[in-house]
């Protein structure tokens, strides 16, 4: 029992170690852009009903890869519109992602992926296309060089 206990414990701490740290307020991906001087990765997406943005998340954002260049790299920031009422924002987090959306993804596209500089200014915009996390992170990357 003691050993069942350990490696629960275990699968759940690794699990927390590599888990992506998505932030949801852009004043907050701002600041911390600042400080670190990152780039901010704002990602538009449909969790619960959405079949690219999901190949998204499990093909690229999920891996250890893309988990370990984007910790040193940049600063994640999700904007989610999920349909499902059990995955239902809150009020103030849906106003916020709606603003986000009417400055950046007029057209409402998902996934949509927008690179921004520290101080928001656009300087990249994708969405899925399949390819590696190498290959993610290079497109990603092509606006700063």
């Amino acid at each position: 029992m003691k050993k069942l206990l350990f490696f629960t414990l275990l699968i759940i701490s690794s699990v927390n170690i590599s888990a992506q740290n998505w932030l949801t307020d852009f004043d907050e991906a701002k600041q911390i852009a600042s400080k670190e001087n990152k780039t901010i990765i704002l990602v538009f997406q449909g969790s619960d009903w959405c079949a690219p943005c999901i190949k998204l998340d499990r093909e690229i954002w999920s891996t250890k890869e893309f988990k370990a260049y984007a910790k040193e790299h940049y600063v994640m920031l999700q904007a989610d519109f999920p349909r499902s009422k059990k995955n239902k924002l809150s009020k103030e987090q849906q106003e916020k992602n709606n603003k986000l959306a009417e400055k950046y993804n007029k057209n409402g596209y998902f996934p949509f992926v927008v690179v921004l500089d520290k101080n928001g200014k656009v300087l990249e915009e994708t969405g899925y296309f399949k390819t590696t996390p190498h290959g993610y992170i290079e497109q990603l990357n092509s606006s700063s060089k």
